[in-house]
């Protein structure tokens, strides 16, 4: 064990050389630092180390166990994949990004105390902002702003939890929280809050269908697979059992299903499949048996590699053509077959078919709802396993390879570094489906399933089937229409909207209007100041002329007496009696305590 080798930190570090590299030496590097990472954590063994003191409690940067590095283990290995799939980016920034993106996430699936954890969580929201930043449009730009708006308030909560968590427990070790009623439990609520938001639970999943459609190409696929996944895992550490759970797993499962139907742009129905995959590990994660765990664990490694796939797939698409609306689209296999089959691979995963990963995994969580009596929650993930064949499998490979006899656009396939990082992808996915025990072995519980049961496969078959039978018949009605769909983004950023409207019209027009008005207030008194005698002979003046006009003829005197004044002004000073200095002093003592008492009234 090489105990000062953190992988985390393999990445971090390594991204700072990446700018002083070129050419082919960069390319290797690149390459270099996830096989580092995957090497160093093969001769790790379990305990806590990287132990470090912060005031008077501990910060612990390694706590290794099963669940910890299985997890650290398809987060290098996808890592690896997805690099390569970036290798012909030229723009350093993307590396480093990408890179600090996947240290901050091995950071927190290693942080044994909670503001370690907080660290690196703040981190991957950070790095990988710019992951959608620099696709510099103003699409992009606008996603990006509002992904980092809702990530900082989810950081806010997490953080406002572990504040009160250490105020009320004294120990910041990240361990399964309270769960409960009652106010003792706040920053358990607080901390969950924090974690859902990564998860992308509904309502609180908005931001994952609205930026990671816009991010860079390579981006995107770096996306996939640690936000959310991490988000898993802190859920499987702090909150194993929680029913409330079950629920949203499910809703969330069936929710990103409905969305991703109404969909006609290839990678914004991809975010919307993620967020319905998290669903049946969400659900896992509140089963809390050791199956349930086992399963949201083992799906949460399959989806990690197959929707890296389906967005190398997407990806190399936009990347081909620069398209990515389905009206745009199809027509593209004669001149990307390669892309196209490469994508099955993942479709068929993520759509469950026996043989490949999605099968071995979802199976499990799909098998621990009914093994707990949970009935309506078994219901909405089989009807979110057919909808998600239905778009991810059948709706988006037709609309964007077949559709037309004739493409809108020619294409050719993409790079061979992204064809390679697919291949390796995809033959991930057949492995694990059809070795599902290696996958199992990795699993921090000890338990006996079976996927390939004659009862699993009948039943996922003749799902597959009929939805593949239905899809047919029903094809000639895609045509692959813009639409508009509005999900609960909608509401914030309508409210932002007006607030910047707000802040940018009547808040400034007022806040002008006061400064002209204190402007003129205090041009006034020093004005007053710079001759008092011959201000206050001006000032009473303009009273006179005002007050006796409609009555004296002669007020005309008035006039040329206040003009003749106004001209000289400020003219000799004249010093004042000591009688009536100390009376414009108490004057202006008795104006100060009026406004004083006046807002002293106002404020209580």
């Amino acid at each position: 064990m090489i105990e000062w080798l953190h992988p985390g930190l393999v990445f971090i570090f390594g991204a700072l050389l990446i700018p002083a590299l070129k050419g082919k030496w960069k390319k290797t590097y690149l390459l270099l630092l996830p096989i580092v990472a995957l090497i160093d954590l093969l001769f790790m063994s379990e305990g806590v180390f990287w132990r470090l003191p912060f005031l008077e409690y501990e910060l612990i940067f390694g706590r290794v166990d099963g669940l910890s590095l299985v997890f650290a283990y398809v987060f290098v290995i996808a890592a690896f994949c997805m690099t390569l799939y970036a290798l012909h980016v030229k723009e350093d920034g993307q590396h480093v990004a990408a890179f600090f993106y996947v240290g901050s996430t091995l950071g927190v699936v290693f942080a044994g105390d909670l503001f370690t954890l907080y660290l690196f969580w703040e981190i991957m929201a950070w790095s990988s902002l710019f992951l959608i930043w620099y696709r510099k449009t103003k699409a992009s730009s606008e996603a990006g702003f509002r992904y980092i708006m809702v990530h900082l308030f989810g950081g806010i909560c997490l953080l406002a939890g572990i504040i009160l968590y250490v105020q009320n427990t004294g120990s910041t070790a990240f361990n399964v929280f309270d769960w409960g009623l009652g106010g003792g439990y706040l920053a358990s609520y607080f901390i969950l809050v924090g974690f859902l938001i990564n998860a992308a639970v509904p309502p609180l999943h908005a931001w994952l269908s609205d930026a990671y459609p816009e991010a860079t190409v390579t981006g995107a696929v770096f996306l996939t697979a640690f936000t959310t996944k991490s988000a898993v895992y802190v859920l499987i550490r702090g909150f194993p059992g929680v029913e409330l759970l079950i629920w949203l797993g499910a809703i969330m499962a069936i929710y990103g299903v409905i969305f991703a139907v109404l969909e006609t742009d290839a990678r914004r129905l991809l975010a919307y499949s993620i967020i319905s995959q998290g669903g049946y590990m969400v659900a896992g994660v509140g089963i809390g048996t050791w199956m349930a765990i086992n399963g949201s664990i083992a799906h949460a490694l399959s989806c990690i590699l197959y929707m890296a796939l389906l967005f190398m797939g997407a990806g190399a698409v936009l990347e081909m053509t620069g398209r990515s609306k389905f009206a745009e689209l199809g027509g593209l296999y004669k001149y990307m077959p390669i892309t196209f089959w490469l994508y099955m691979v993942g479709a068929f995963s993520i759509s469950g078919f026996p043989l490949f990963s999605g099968f071995v995994s979802k199976t499990m969580v799909i098998g621990s709802t009914a093994l707990v009596h949970q009935p309506i929650v078994w219901l909405l993930l089989e009807g979110a396993a057919i909808g998600t064949f239905l778009v991810a499998g059948l709706k988006l490979p037709y609309l964007t390879w077949f559709a037309r006899k004739e493409p809108v656009v020619e294409a050719k396939e993409p790079h061979k570094n992204m064809i390679a990082a697919m291949g390796i992808t995809a033959f991930l996915c057949v492995f694990i489906g059809m070795h599902p025990q290696t996958l199992y072995r990795m699993l921090p519980y000890s338990v006996d399933y079976a996927p390939y049961a004659a009862g699993h496969l009948v039943g996922m078959s003749q799902l597959l089937l009929f939805t593949f039978v239905a899809f047919w018949m029903l094809r000639g009605m895609l045509h692959g229409e813009r639409t508009i769909t509005l999900d609960t983004d909608w509401f914030y950023r309508i409210a932002g909207k007006r607030f910047i409207w707000f802040c940018e019209k009547p808040l400034l027009n007022f806040a002008d209007t006061i400064d002209k008005i204190l402007l003129k207030i205090a041009d006034s008194f020093v004005w007053f100041s710079r001759n008092p005698v011959v201000a206050s002979r001006i000032m009473v003046l303009m009273v006179g002329a005002v007050v006796t006009r409609p009555f004296n003829p002669t007020y005309m005197r008035y006039e040329r007496d206040l003009e003749e004044l106004r001209r000289l002004y400020p003219g000799e000073v004249h010093r004042l009696a000591i009688g009536s200095g100390v009376l414009l002093v108490l004057m202006f003592f008795a104006l100060y305590l009026i406004i004083y008492l006046t807002y002293g009234v106002l404020w209580v």
